[in-house]
């Protein structure tokens, strides 16, 4: 559910080689981890200063997606799909109506969307998927992917935050036959489709990895986590998800799947805790099958998102409300701290954890072992507490329904 971004020295350099800059969900990588410094190591009892907050952004919990000097992020009002464009001082620059947007449970927008130098790509909780012009905001094309591939709602609506590499863009419409498609990016024409396991999505925003020569698409159906060779659609591996007998496997059970997965140095790293829970997989030397490390059932976190730094992993519990760390290596619980289940991010060797009762806290880390600096509470807003934080130039972001705050964490600039 919900998105983000920075730009690193090789995507400048991809850029000036005919590659397009990418901003999106989660940052570099999709991993979390913001390249932020500066940041203060401690708040104030009440909270940072917050420099101002939105509040008609429809809606939502689809975090903000962040470029050189402005920002993205979707909504909904009306039963209608809006995307806005904001500068970095939050003044309104354009705003485009897309489409229907999910009304169900937990209404608003899920998906975050993925930016590069010309485009604008983003998706709706019904499915369907936009490609927009950046500079104008209209609609360049758009894909039903109910209508056009037969594509399965699961049963909180579509959550994927579109993936790119080179011409091509990825979704996940779940039906029998589409079930994961690559389009060209440029024109919406469909380049290649899978049908993976028949199953509906697992409301999972997916990766591109690239590993001995080629690159992987790594994404999540309802019951399968599946490695695609990016280039053909060709399925390589996949590893199941065996908690529910194929009998029990209905809407709802066992289907949610909302981390993306963490990629390095050969290993890929998930964490489902509405399937096998935290896992480390090894890729074989081509890339095209996985050998699994270790399993560890009390790594479940299931849609806050999970951050990898030096040889430990971080991510909310499922079955307790808590953080967790787990050792990358062996897959052995090291800490947990009784604070909520929630969303984490790091930045500046912190992590950022915002959970699902509107705390947001500060939280330092050391070889797995976590302790709780300092907190405050989001007060603005309705609804459920499951946006993701986002970190942008000593800037931290966190939206709550239909509001957007911001919040000055620099030590260079606070108090400005």
């Amino acid at each position: 559910m919900n998105h983000i971004i920075t730009i690193t020295l090789s995507l400048l350099l991809s850029s000036s080689a005919g590659h397009p800059e990418i901003y999106e969900w989660r940052g570099i990588d999709r991993n979390g981890i913001y390249s932020e410094s500066n940041l203060m190591k401690e708040w104030p009892a009440e909270g940072p200063v917050e420099i101002w907050s939105l509040d008609n952004i429809g809606n939502g919990f689809a975090s903000p997606v962040f470029t050189e000097n402005s920002f993205y992020i979707t909504g909904e009002i009306d039963s209608m799909a809006i995307l806005y464009c904001y500068d970095l001082k939050g003044q309104k620059q354009c705003q485009t109506t897309l489409g229907r947007e999910w009304t169900r449970s937990s209404r608003g927008a899920r998906s975050a969307p993925t930016i590069t130098d010309k485009h604008i790509y983003t998706g709706t909780g019904m499915g369907d998927l936009y490609c927009l012009d950046r500079k104008s905001g209209k609609i360049i094309w758009s894909k039903s992917m109910a209508k056009d591939f037969q594509g399965i709602l699961p049963l909180h609506g579509h959550s994927e935050a579109p993936v790119i590499t080179g011409d091509k863009i990825f979704w996940t419409p779940g039906g029998k036959d589409y079930n994961v498609v690559a389009l060209n990016r440029f024109t919406g024409k469909l380049i290649w489709s899978n049908k993976g396991f028949g199953e509906r999505s697992g409301y999972h925003s997916p990766r591109v990895i690239e590993f001995s020569g080629k690159k992987i698409l790594v994404t999540f159906s309802a019951y399968h986590l599946m490695g695609l060779d990016a280039e053909t659609g060709k399925l390589l591996w996949s590893h199941e998800q065996d908690n529910f007998p194929m009998d029990k496997r209905i809407p709802g059970n066992g289907d949610t799947h909302a981390n993306t997965v963490i990629f390095e140095n050969g290993s890929i790293y998930y964490a489902a805790g509405d399937g096998n829970c935290g896992v480390k997989l090894t890729l074989s030397g081509d890339g095209t099958a996985i050998t699994q490390n270790w399993r560890s059932a009390g790594f479940d976190s299931f849609m806050g998102g999970i951050v990898k730094t030096g040889s430990y992993l971080y991510g909310s519990g499922t079955v307790a409300p808590d953080i967790r760390s787990v050792n990358a290596d062996s897959g052995v619980i090291c800490d947990s701290l009784r604070i909520g289940s929630g969303a984490v991010i790091a930045a500046d060797n912190m992590l950022y954890y915002y959970n699902q009762k509107g705390e947001m806290m500060l939280l330092s880390f050391d070889e797995g072992k976590m302790q709780k600096i300092s907190s405050f509470k989001i007060t603005k807003g309705t609804g459920q507490h499951f946006s993701h934080p986002v970190i942008n130039k000593g800037i931290l972001y966190q939206r709550h329904g239909k509001v957007l705050m911001a919040f000055d964490i620099s030590t260079v600039h606070n108090g400005r």
